[in-house]
């Protein structure tokens, strides 16, 4: 597994739904795993990784990280990025196109949340890992 500074200095959280295909979970190194950051089943079947669809899976995505069932994960996960840096880890193999990607874009722009401290935008980063 790829190590660098940032994933040692940090929190390491993966954010699917679902556990990597062929991933031991005693070799994952990780922190957290936050399920319910992740997309509903439902979303995630309707998007399948259809680069067309992307947009709009994103918009989805961002509906649901602000209702009331992924509340509790998302605030988890500012409060996590509010004191230090946070490595959103995932399986996909397009970052750009990710359901990590989504969470990490959000995270860096949104006003609608406030954790308290306030989140430091630059603690936050998407990275591929199995």
């Amino acid at each position: 597994m790829y190590e660098d500074t940032w994933s040692r200095n940090g929190k390491r959280v993966l954010v699917d739904r679902r556990w990597p295909r062929g991933t031991r979970k005693e070799r994952a190194h990780l922190d957290e795993w936050l399920r319910d950051v992740a997309p509903s089943a439902d979303l995630r079947h309707w998007h399948h990784h259809d680069q067309e669809r992307f947009a709009e899976f994103r918009d989805r995505y961002i509906g649901e990280l602000q209702d009331a069932d992924h509340r509790p994960a998302v605030q988890h996960l500012c409060d996590l990025a509010a004191h230090g840096k946070v490595t959103l880890l995932t399986a996909t193999k397009d970052l750009g196109q990710s359901e990590a990607a989504v969470p990490a874009q959000w995270l860096a722009t949104s006003p609608l949340h406030s954790p308290k401290p306030p989140l430091n935008r630059e603690n936050v980063k998407v990275r591929l890992e199995y």
